[in-house]
C-alpha cells in the first residue's frame, strides 16, 4: 500500500472510530433483557432476529471504508479470508456484545499452535445469538474489551497479517459459529461458511446465519466438538 493509500486508510479508520463512538452514546441500544432474542422466520424462509421488538438486527459487511475481496471457501474448515489493505477497518457485522479479545500475537512458525494462529483477534456474540470472529488484525480498536456492547458497523480493529498470516497479504479471517465458553478457539474460528452471508450483507440484504448456525450445532452433537485441524 503506497503512502497516499495509507493516509486514506488512516483517515477512514479515525472517521469510523468517531462515528462508532457517537453511535454508542446515550444508553444501551443492544440490551435484550437477558440474552439474544429468539429467531423468527422471515421472507423466503430467511431467519431474522431482533434485539427488541422495534429494533431489527441489521447486518453490515465486516470491512468498512476499503475495497475488499474474498473467496467462496477456506482451507481445512469453514471460514472466509477477506483481503483488504493494511489498516482497513474490521467492524461489527451486527449489534451485540464483545466475546473474546486477543491483543498479543504469540504465533510462532516453529510450533504453529492452533490456538495462536489467529494472532490479534476479536469475537462478538450478536443479538442474533451467533458468534462472529475476526483475526489476523494489525491492532484491536481502543476500548474494545470483553463485555462491551457495540452497534453494527462499530470499528473493532484494523486489518493486518498477524498470527499465521505473517507470510501472506493482509486480510481478515472471518468466522461464524455458535457461542462457547472462553478458549474454545477451534469452534470460534469458524463452523459455518460465511461467503453467502457476506454476499448478502454487501448487497444490503439483512440475511441472518442464525438458522445455519443452529443446524451446525445440532450436527456437531455438542457445544464443544473435538478439534480436527491444527490442534
Amino acid at each position: 500500500m503506497n503512502r497516499r493509500n495509507g493516509l486514506v486508510a488512516s483517515l477512514v479508520w479515525v472517521l469510523l472510530a468517531v462515528l462508532g463512538a457517537g453511535a454508542c452514546s446515550g444508553g444501551d441500544p443492544t440490551a435484550t433483557g437477558g440474552g439474544p432474542a429468539p429467531a423468527t422466520s422471515g421472507p423466503a424462509g430467511r431467519t431474522t432476529t431482533t434485539a427488541r421488538a422495534d429494533a431489527p438486527a441489521g447486518y453490515r459487511f465486516p470491512v468498512a471504508g476499503c475495497r475488499a475481496s474474498y473467496g467462496r471457501g477456506h482451507h481445512d474448515y469453514p471460514a472466509t479470508d477477506i483481503f483488504a489493505d493494511r489498516g482497513c477497518a474490521f467492524v461489527a457485522p451486527v449489534a451485540g456484545r464483545v466475546d473474546e479479545v486477543t491483543r498479543t500475537d504469540t504465533w510462532s512458525p516453529a510450533s504453529n499452535r492452533g490456538a495462536d494462529r489467529g494472532g490479534r483477534s476479536v469475537s462478538l456474540v450478536g443479538v442474533d445469538g451467533v458468534r462472529y470472529y475476526g483475526s489476523h488484525l494489525e491492532a484491536v480498536a481502543p476500548g474494545v474489551v470483553p463485555g462491551l456492547r457495540v452497534r453494527a458497523g462499530q470499528p473493532l480493529g484494523r486489518i493486518g497479517n498477524s498470527g499465521s498470516a505473517r507470510v501472506t497479504a493482509p486480510h481478515l479471517h472471518f468466522g461464524i459459529s455458535w457461542p462457547t465458553r472462553p478458549g474454545i478457539w477451534w469452534v470460534r474460528r469458524g463452523m459455518v461458511p460465511p461467503a453467502g452471508y457476506l454476499d448478502a450483507w454487501r448487497a444490503g440484504d439483512d440475511l441472518s446465519p442464525a438458522r445455519a448456525v443452529r443446524a451446525a450445532r445440532a450436527e456437531a452433537g455438542r457445544e464443544v466438538p473435538a478439534c480436527q485441524t491444527y490442534c
